[in-house]
């Protein structure tokens, strides 16, 4: 028997636009509300995400925080 999906939790996120906007692209083109695709992108994070890549591109992502938080 599949796993109910209840959200139990409420979080008040933030995200720049170009975050927002490939959010609400996936959850389209899936067919599923925001909330699911968020669900479903963390309870499947391991399996999304590339665990060579991943690494590099937070790199690059921290290093350009400085700059993209001006």
């Amino acid at each position: 028997m599949p796993k109910r999906l209840h959200f139990t939790r409420r979080l008040n996120v933030a995200m720049s636009e170009d975050a927002y906007r490939t959010l609400r692209r996936f959850s389209e083109e899936a067919g599923l509300s925001q909330d699911e695709a968020l669900c479903f992108l963390f309870e499947h994070f391991g399996s999304v995400t590339d665990d060579e890549a991943l690494p590099h591109r937070l790199r690059l992502f921290k290093a350009e925080l400085p700059d993209r938080k001006r």
